[in-house]
């Protein structure tokens, strides 16, 4: 059973996975790093499945932690767990990682590194089509990070990210995300209003309290500036009217229509029936409580 790597070996990084009820994700994901000289971390939030019996057959560094909100699982995980590594790779176990990423990432950690953190392109496959156009494919996440320089946005409720202070780097190979729950449309869906939710939530707590984003957003930054400049003017759009635009965008714009069916139904369904969603829910919230400031840490959404 691969665990941990031996004495004598080298160990530059720990690779995370954060769980729950993921039994139908979990040996993927373990099994794309079990062969590689890394340490495995397993944070799981009291799953009811699978997922801690399926986990153990690759690793001894199981750990369990209630949910809190995924912001502050990571945070968590990033400030608790027993590290003995000075870099990390963040995934979900819906993640997996080729074989060209690992190289890459030996090569890079196998010397001096000028860097704090590394972006690497993600690669979504949805229901079992990996989606190339639409903005989708190349992006970047930062999921590689120095321990001692790496924090979380406790007001990031959906679209977590990553953050280092001073300067990162990119590695041109992937990291795949394919959630096989999602080829149940009726889950995927499901899990749009979920998110919608939260992100309603999220938009109108930074509206009322001001709340700065944790870097300064920039269309010629980091991928992540990019996304907060992005993100800065989208708050300003009408409600209804966005979703329409930003499916108009990435659909015909961005030839998201080259990804055929399954392409259709995830740029409909992520890009204009969320959008749609989150403007609903917005609009929702501020009648519920009559224009009256949200407090942070008053809403039960932030905890599911």
């Amino acid at each position: 059973m691969p665990s941990t790597p031996a004495a004598n070996e080298p160990c530059q990084l720990t690779v995370v996975v954060l769980t729950f009820d993921e039994e139908v994700n979990i040996k993927r994901c373990l099994d794309s790093v079990a062969d590689w000289n890394v340490d495995i971390f397993v944070l799981d939030s009291y799953s009811n499945d699978r997922t801690v019996e399926i986990a153990r057959r690759y690793t001894t560094n199981i750990f369990q932690h209630k949910y809190e909100g995924h912001a502050q699982q990571w945070d968590y995980a990033l400030k608790n767990l027993p590290f003995r590594t000075k870099w990390a790779l963040a995934m979900d176990a819906d993640f997996s990682i080729t074989p060209e990423l690992k190289r890459a990432i030996d090569r890079k950690l196998s010397g001096p590194v000028d860097v704090n953190g590394f972006y690497v392109r993600h690669r979504q496959v949805f229901r079992g089509k990996f989606i190339r156009h639409g903005t989708i494919y190349p992006r970047y996440w930062l999921r590689l990070f120095r321990l001692d320089s790496v924090m979380v946005d406790p007001h990031d409720l959906v679209d977590l990210h990553f953050y280092v202070r001073g300067a990162s780097g990119q590695i041109e190979y992937d990291l795949i995300e394919d959630n096989a729950k999602e080829r149940d449309l009726s889950f995927w869906i499901t899990k749009q209003c979920k998110f919608a939710k939260k992100q309603a939530l999220e938009e109108i707590i930074r509206r009322q309290h001001s709340i700065p984003f944790p870097e300064k957003p920039t269309l010629f930054g980091t991928p992540d500036q990019r996304t907060l400049w992005l993100k800065k003017y989208w708050y300003r759009l009408p409600l209804y009217v966005r979703p329409f635009l930003f499916f108009g965008y990435r659909y015909f714009l961005r030839l998201g229509f080259l990804d055929g069916k399954q392409g259709f139904l995830y740029h409909l369904t992520q890009a204009f029936l969320y959008r749609l969603l989150v403007d609903v829910e917005i609009e929702n919230l501020l009648a519920a409580t009559r224009g009256k400031t949200i407090e942070y840490n008053q809403s039960p959404l932030l905890k599911s």
